[in-house]
């Protein structure tokens, strides 16, 4: 926290407030505010502020305002509006990358193609008119007809974790407001700015004023939006631990609530597989966005004689991964979010080494001399990794992989499964019966065949099992649309088929 950026920074800083109303609403003097960092110079370049339980009210009430008549606009209307944003975010694409970069840290390249996920999410959502159309039944009785429709809930939230702050808040509101429903989105409050850009570009596509709104904040904005007795749904991507606090409390307060969690997501890799390959998705999923992935790869498990060759390669390829900053054209690896993730994740390492793990190339010795004062440090390697040791049972987050030895595939699929984490898994091999296996046996929300990240196509949805979802419906996808709204049956008949007399049974419909 910084209670009086001016003073901290030698100059008044430029303050991210919150979208309400379809205005950019500045934070009041006396607000608490928190600083905004280019994780690749260390510096502060922003100040966030921190929306008490009053903004947090306003912006509900705002939305809650607009509902009726945004659900009353057909469908169709409501896809044009998205479709033209979509023109501005395709537009963009670039200027909202670079956001992500200044204030996450990724490297440009990975931050380009969260955009392009997004984009994706909203490309479904353009076709609401379909995914809105209920069921049929002519004459299910003498004189009756039935039918299904699918209505919105009314004000629903989103609350988005910081490595991916365009694509996983695209997840949410697209199809939210798609589906007729009002939105109220709290970002995090690490890299905020990309939210804003996109409720401007929701405002120039012709949303109406009210039906996006964005609160910045921590958990003061979290538990206000979660307690507010008018938001009927609650979205959330974060930690395990926070995530099963948001699904019991809502559960409580009679919400619905997807709350998606941690993970520990292994890579398998036969002895038939294709070596090469599989060390470049190790590479890619392990290291890419410096392990910042709910979907990274964090363990790679190696089955029979593979291993040695695997971690030989392994070591080979860490060492020279080229971490610098994102904004660097050649850059593989950029620095991680901030000075606490830093030393979190030094942290882990210490662990990994003190319970007995073979440190094959340490990441704390990465020469960051060249890099300012940013919050860099290099791939981690570790082989000779154990179930019990905490490097594989906790989500490090962070770009540190754990090579765990198995003698066969059946002992693979029991470590997998074994674990409190259900997120995403892969599989290299070239055997069709064992890719087959694999896939039906795994326990598993997200699996990849020679895929290292399996992440699904929006009209697929995403989501975890066990510790990693808490809730019944995946994010995005038809599950998405089922969860952003509720289905009605109705029964009709006219008077000139209604039998005469009352009917003290239930209708059997013969």
């Amino acid at each position: 926290m910084v209670a009086n950026p001016a003073s901290a920074l030698g100059h008044p800083p430029e303050i991210v407030g919150h979208w309400i109303g379809g205005q950019l609403i500045d934070a009041a003097p006396e607000a608490r505010t928190q600083s905004i960092y280019n994780p690749a110079k260390g510096t502060i370049t922003r100040q966030v502020a921190l929306a008490t339980t009053d903004d947090v009210n306003l912006a509900v009430r705002s939305a809650q305002a607009v509902f009726a008549a945004w659900a009353d606009t057909p469908p169709i209307r409501r896809a044009r509006i998205l479709n033209r944003f979509l023109g501005l975010l395709t537009k963009h694409r670039d200027r909202i990358a670079a956001t992500i970069t200044n204030e996450h840290g990724k490297v440009l390249s990975d931050a380009q193609g969260e955009v392009m996920r997004g984009i994706d999410v909203v490309e479904f959502a353009c076709g609401i008119p379909h995914l809105l159309k209920g069921d049929f039944t002519d004459q299910v009785a003498c004189g009756i007809d039935n039918w299904t429709l699918r209505q919105p809930l009314g004000v629903v939230a989103g609350i988005t974790p910081f490595n991916f702050p365009c694509m996983v808040p695209c997840w949410m509101f697209p199809l939210a407001i798609a589906a007729g429903n009002t939105f109220v989105l709290k970002p995090s409050e690490r890299d905020p700015s990309v939210s804003i850009l996109m409720a401007e570009f929701l405002k120039q596509a012709g949303l109406p004023d009210g039906v996006f709104n964005v609160v910045q904040g921590d958990k003061v904005a979290v538990d206000a939006l979660l307690e507010h007795p008018d938001v009927e749904a609650v979205s959330f991507v974060g930690s395990t631990p926070i995530a099963r606090r948001l699904y019991e409390r809502g559960a409580h307060l009679g919400k619905r609530v997807q709350a998606l969690g941690g993970a520990k997501n292994h890579l398998v890799v036969m002895p038939d597989a294709d070596i090469e390959q599989a060390v470049d998705g190790l590479i890619g999923a392990a290291y890419g966005s410096a392990g910042e992935r709910c979907m990274a790869i964090s363990v790679a498990v190696l089955v029979g004689d593979v291993a040695d060759e695997v971690v030989e390669k392994l070591a080979a390829r860490t060492k020279v991964l080229k971490v610098k900053s994102g904004m660097e054209p050649d850059a593989e690896m950029g620095p991680v979010v901030s000075r606490e993730a830093l030393q979190r994740i030094k942290g882990y390492i210490e662990s990994g080494v003190q319970e007995g793990a073979d440190l094959v190339v340490d990441g704390r010795s990465f020469d960051a001399s060249s890099c300012e004062q940013g919050f860099f440090i290099g791939g981690t390697l570790f082989d000779n990794v154990t179930p019990d040791m905490r490097i594989y049972k906790e989500e490090i987050f962070g770009p540190v992989l754990a090579c765990v030895r198995v003698k066969d595939f059946a002992e693979a699929v029991q470590l997998v499964n074994a674990h409190e984490f259900g997120n995403g898994v892969a599989c290299y091999t070239r055997d069709g019966s064992i890719a087959r296996e694999f896939a039906r046996r795994i326990q598993i929300g997200m699996v990849g065949i020679n895929v290292p990240i399996p992440v699904p196509m929006a009209c697929h949805g995403f989501g975890g099992w066990k510790s990693s979802l808490f809730g019944d419906m995946h994010a995005y996808g038809e599950e998405g649309v089922r969860f952003y709204t509720r289905q009605k049956s109705v029964m009709q008949r006219w008077p000139e088929d209604t039998p005469k007399g009352a009917e003290f049974a239930i209708p059997s419909y013969k």
